[in-house]
C-alpha cells in the first residue's frame, strides 16, 4: 500500500472517474474533485474550463492531479458542433489546469492527464508500443494538441500522458453500442474484423490509472490490454456471453453512410497498441485476455 496522497482529480463523474474515484479512497487516498454544477461536500469545487481560471490553490502542493475531462466521442454521427466539442473540452480543461498548477504556490508532484490510442491514427501494419509517432486523422490531431497541452505544466511536475485504448466495462465505454445491437439479435461483424482493437477492461483502466498515481513513471503510457485483439474476436465474444447469434458482416462502407467520419477513426481503424510502459513499471493486469475483459462487463 503507498502513502496516502492527495489527489484532484477534473471529470470525476464519468464512466471511468466515478470507479477510479471509489479505488483511490479505498485505498486510503484524500481525493478532492472538480465539477461543473455546485459542489455537494466539502471536497468539491466548482470550475469552469475555458471560461475562468481555477483557483491556483486547490492544486497548490498535491501529489497528483488526474485530468479525465473531455465531451464524450460517443455521440454520433460527429457533426461539426460535436468535433468542436470534442475538442475545446479535452484543451481547455488541460489548459485551466496547467495554468492553476503555474500559479500555484506549489506546483502538483504529478499530472496524470488523458490521451487517447487516437493519437495513432489507423495503423494497421505496425505494433505501437507507447513511443511510437502519432498518426493522422482528426482524433490523432485532438490528441498531439491536447498532449502538448499537458506537456506545458510546471518542470518539477512528473507527466503522464494516458493513452486510453477501448475501454469494456458495465455502464459505458466502448461496449455500450455494442450491448443492444447484440440484444436485438443485431451482432456481428464491423467491417472487415480484422482490424486490431485495443482494448482494456474497466477494472484495469482504473487499476493502472492508480498504479501510475503511485509509482514514478513519466511520459506517455497506453493503457491497453497485454495481448492484441481484432474487432471480430471482441464482439463475436460479446455475443456468446449475451448468448445471441452472430450472424451479420456490416461492410465498411455501410458504416461510413450511417456514422461518416466517426466510422473509421472509431470503429475500422487498426491499432495494434502495446502497455510495455505499464508492464515495466510492474503493473499486474486483473483481466489479461479480451474475453476475460468482455466476460467481466455481464459479471
Amino acid at each position: 500500500m503507498a502513502d496516502s496522497l492527495s489527489i484532484v482529480i477534473a471529470g470525476a463523474s464519468g464512466f471511468i472517474g466515478t470507479p477510479l474515484v471509489r479505488a483511490l479512497r479505498d485505498r486510503g487516498h484524500t481525493v478532492t474533485t472538480l465539477t461543473r454544477r455546485d459542489p455537494r461536500s466539502p471536497h468539491e469545487f466548482r470550475w469552469a474550463p475555458g471560461s475562468r481560471p481555477l483557483d491556483p490553490t486547490i492544486v497548490s502542493g498535491a501529489d497528483v492531479v488526474i485530468n479525465l475531462a473531455g465531451a464524450s466521442i460517443a455521440k454520433l454521427p460527429w457533426t461539426a458542433e460535436t468535433k468542436r466539442a470534442i475538442r475545446t473540452s479535452r484543451i481547455d480543461a488541460t489548459r485551466t489546469l496547467v495554468q492553476a498548477m503555474h500559479e500555484a504556490d506549489t506546483a502538483p508532484a504529478a499530472f496524470l492527464s488523458g490521451s487517447a490510442s487516437g493519437y495513432y491514427g489507423d495503423r494497421p501494419a505496425d505494433q505501437l508500443d507507447d513511443d511510437a509517432s502519432a498518426g493522422t486523422g482528426f482524433l490523432a490531431d485532438v490528441c498531439v494538441e491536447w498532449e502538448a497541452a499537458a506537456a506545458s505544466a510546471p518542470e518539477r511536475t512528473r507527466i503522464v500522458l494516458l493513452r486510453t485504448g477501448l475501454v469494456l466495462g458495465a455502464g459505458g465505454g466502448a461496449a455500450a453500442p455494442l450491448l443492444p445491437l447484440t440484444r436485438f439479435g443485431l451482432g456481428g461483424r464491423l467491417g472487415p474484423g480484422g482490424q486490431y482493437w485495443p482494448w482494456i477492461a474497466l477494472d484495469d483502466e482504473v487499476g493502472a490509472i492508480v498504479h501510475l498515481a503511485e509509482h514514478d513513471v513519466s511520459g506517455p503510457v497506453n493503457l491497453a490490454g497485454p495481448e492484441l485483439a481484432i474487432s471480430d474476436r471482441i464482439t463475436r465474444r460479446v455475443a456468446e456471453d449475451m448468448h445471441r447469434p452472430y450472424l451479420f458482416s456490416i461492410p465498411g462502407g455501410a458504416l461510413r453512410l450511417v456514422l461518416g467520419e466517426a466510422a473509421d477513426e472509431l470503429l475500422l481503424s487498426s491499432q495494434g497498441m502495446v502497455p510495455t510502459r505499464l508492464l515495466e513499471s510492474g503493473y499486474a493486469f486483473a483481466h489479461p485476455t479480451v474475453e476475460s475483459a468482455v466476460d467481466a462487463i455481464f459479471d
